[in-house]
């Protein structure tokens, strides 16, 4: 069993990213929309407790299942304490069932996610960022009050790397991470 985060700032092209990366493994993506959009729908907004408590379901089953391995995408606010919990937090349930994991961060400059934020994959995927106006501000403000990019040397994981795929195609970034950690 593995664990894949992939990691990064909104609109980075962590879900595109992981879609490529399926393609090419036996992993199953699970980007964090997928529990994100229907709590949405039928809630009438965000509800981050049901959207918690079915990850966690998901995660537990799949953990314990024959699977090969999932990708989970991952905003991961460096500054706050409790996306480390989190991120700990799922880590542990694979590894108590004898998963390796592995952190992927993936870098960009707010100029390019603003252009990645309107591309027809992230909308037909995210109701939720249909409305690009809100979905705009939403992503500059989360610049302005989160850390979503890890410092150099913050994260001392043994299977992680960084990539900045400003200028790279998801197809070559997901070669490029099947191969670094031989999926």
């Amino acid at each position: 069993m593995k664990l894949v985060f992939l990691i990064g700032d909104a609109a980075v092209g962590k879900m595109t990213v992981g879609q490529e990366l399926m393609k090419i493994t036996n992993l199953r993506l699970f980007h964090n929309h997928m529990t994100i959009e229907p709590v949405i729908e039928i809630f009438g907004h965000f509800h981050g407790k049901s959207i918690s408590r079915i990850r966690e379901v998901i995660f537990e089953e799949f953990a314990a299942s024959d699977n090969y391995g999932l990708i989970f995408t991952y905003m991961w606010a460096f500054d706050q304490k409790s996306d480390w919990d989190y991120v700990e937090h799922v880590t542990n349930i694979f590894r108590k069932n004898g998963a390796d994991v592995y952190y992927i961060e993936l870098v960009a400059p707010q100029e390019i996610r603003l252009q990645r934020n309107v591309t027809e994959n992230r909308l037909n995927n995210k109701a939720s960022k249909r409305d690009i106006e809100a979905s705009n501000e939403r992503l500059i403000n989360d610049d302005k009050n989160y850390r979503c990019v890890s410092n150099d040397g913050e994260i001392t994981f043994e299977n992680y790397i960084k990539i900045d795929n400003s200028n790279l195609s998801p197809e070559l970034v997901a070669k490029t991470i099947k191969e670094r950690f031989n999926l």
